[in-house]
């Protein structure tokens, strides 16, 4: 027992040795700490020191070098300020001088105008005082003298001005008139225009002759459907290797030229397929005709034209005056008169407008009355042709009168492009117009849906609405027709009349 306390107070004091020990220790241990720590405080104080010091060594010497650099600155503008003051000062004292100068000079300005005036007065009060002193003696005023002058002038020279006033009008006259002649053989010269008649039928090559009887059809059906839709007359039997399709209406005839070659090119060939490719042709003709207007409109540089103007004027493609195309005289005529407007001096685009658009009326007098040049004027006006063009084109027949230089122009240029010979036959036009003329005869009766004259005019094919007239009225209407031909119409032979009257009816099964 008593040796466990012993051991118990030795271990007691052996804690507080210990303890006692670990204190000192860690005393000992801290005062070193903070010895290094010291030093370590001392060193960087001594080196923020010298780091001062440098950078204040720096700061002060630039500081003393930006102070140098200022003075030199402002020392060199001083400089420049002095010479510019002492430049103005001279500049101020030139002014100064020139400015009294000026002055003396306006003073002596003053003093010769006033001098001036004054002897002006003097001369005008002499020249007064001697027309005064001159109408006392002469007994005349000065209004009276100059027309006793000129008088007598007028009288002495009088037979002179005359010899030499006619001189002057032969002179004159014999000068135009050899420049108009210059004018006009340089215009025709400068265009080489070939002459293109057109042409009574039309031959369509076909691949051997065994297609001819595919065209005729069974019993002749479709031959006689497509005579019927085009109103041209076929003829598959007089050239080997070729059908021919006659017709005195060119519209027509290159209608059944693109029908017939695609039904060729087809092979198809019945009265349903034909009504088909026909109302076909008929588009592209229309697509030509667009195309045909707006190629000569740019051909002769005519621009700001109506597109509908320019759809008319494609039609004259088709449409022929005395043999000679229409469109191609209307080109023709506008390169001429473009000519003629350039060597003259007058508006040249007006000029080739009115020729170009000259006989647009002929394009639709077939369906409108009136003469076509006043057919003409009403389009160009509905569409909005200018003025000018309008004057220019309307007096080419002299239905109008003359109101510009440019319808003079266009006159001269229907005349060149008319005259030259080949340009037009007369007898083809009679031929035409008596075959439209049988055609017209033919329409004026009620009923007839349309009609077309064949074989050179010899026969009138007349197509009649079903609906309205009967089989007896037909033939009674081939009576009236024939009789009416006899009675208005000039024509060798005779000419066959044929009403063709046929009902089709069509169904749907649905």
């Amino acid at each position: 027992m008593y040796s466990l306390k012993l051991i118990a107070v030795f271990l007691a004091l052996a804690g507080v040795i210990g303890v006692a020990v670990g204190y000192y220790l860690r005393l000992i241990i801290s005062l070193g700490k903070k010895g290094s720590m010291e030093l370590e405080i001392k060193e960087m104080l001594l080196t923020a020191k010298e780091e001062a010091k440098k950078i204040t060594a720096d700061a002060e010497t630039k500081a003393h070098q930006t102070i140098e650099e200022s003075k030199k600155e402002i020392k060199e503008k001083e400089e420049k300020f002095g010479q510019t003051e002492a430049r103005l000062i001279k500049k101020e004292e030139f002014l100064d001088k020139r400015q009294t100068d000026l002055d003396k000079e306006v003073e002596l300005v003053k003093t010769r105008v006033a001098e001036i005036k004054a002897i002006r007065e003097q001369a005008e009060k002499i020249l007064g005082e001697r027309t005064v002193e001159l109408e006392k003696v002469a007994k005349l005023t000065r209004e009276e003298a100059k027309d006793e002058i000129i008088k007598l002038v007028e009288k002495q020279s009088e037979e002179d001005i005359l010899i030499r006033m006619n001189k002057l009008d032969a002179q004159g006259e014999e000068t135009l008139e050899g420049k108009a002649r210059d004018i006009l053989a340089m215009s025709i010269q400068r265009l080489a225009s070939s002459v293109a008649s057109d042409v009574m039928s039309t031959s369509v090559p076909i691949p051997n002759d065994d297609i001819k009887g595919k065209i005729i059809g069974k019993e002749g059906r479709n031959i006689k459907a497509f005579e019927r839709m085009t109103g041209v007359e076929v003829m598959v039997d007089d050239t080997p290797g070729a059908i021919t399709i006659s017709s005195f209406d060119p519209v027509r005839r290159h209608t059944a030229r693109i029908a017939l070659e695609e039904l060729i090119k087809d092979g198809r060939i019945q009265p349903a397929r034909i009504e088909q490719v026909i109302e076909k042709a008929k588009l592209d003709i229309n697509k030509t005709i667009k195309e045909k207007g707006e190629a000569a409109a740019y051909e002769c540089g005519v621009v700001g034209l109506d597109p509908r103007i320019l759809l008319i004027l494609g039609r004259l493609h088709f449409r022929t005056s005395y043999g000679q195309n229409v469109l191609q005289h209307s080109i023709e005529m506008a390169h001429i008169a473009g000519m003629i407007a350039e060597e003259l001096g007058a508006n040249v685009q007006v000029a080739k407008a009115g020729a170009l658009l000259h006989d647009i009326g002929k394009a639709l007098d077939h369906e409108v009355t009136g003469t076509h040049v006043e057919i003409g004027r009403r389009i160009l006006q509905k569409f909005g042709a200018s003025e000018e063009i309008v004057k220019a084109m309307q007096a080419h027949h002299e239905e109008y009168p003359y109101e510009t230089v440019e319808s003079r122009i266009v006159q001269t240029a229907d005349a060149i492009s008319g005259a030259r010979p080949g340009a037009r036959r007369d007898n083809v036009e009679n031929y035409l117009k008596r075959l439209a003329d049988l055609e017209a005869t033919a329409n004026s009766f009620k009923g007839i849906e349309k009609s077309y004259a064949l074989q050179a005019g010899r026969e009138i094919r007349v197509f009649v609405r079903p609906e309205d007239m009967g089989d007896v009225e037909a033939k009674q209407l081939a009576r009236d027709i024939a009789m009416k031909i006899e009675k208005d119409l000039k024509y060798p032979g005779e000419i066959k009349v044929t009403v063709i009257r046929e009902t089709r009816t069509v169904e749907f099964a649905r």
